[in-house]
């Protein structure tokens, strides 16, 4: 079994760029155990513009038991 972490990066308004660097948070995921999955945004179709407002990293890791 796993547990998944869902890490939500928003956009600025004005410039459109994610407010934060995903290259990071995947290596500082990674640093702790965390497989990257998969980068998922679900506002896409919906927010009615080309591009989203945000977008999710999802991540993995094996339940210790």
């Amino acid at each position: 079994m796993y547990e998944y972490k869902f890490i939500k990066i928003e956009f600025k308004k004005f410039s459109g760029k994610p407010n934060e660097d995903y290259r990071e948070v995947i290596k500082n995921h990674a640093n702790e155990g965390w497989r990257f999955v998969r980068i998922f945004s679900p506002d896409f179709a919906t927010s009615g513009v080309a591009v989203g407002t945000y977008f999710e990293l999802i991540f993995e890791k094996p339940i210790k038991q």
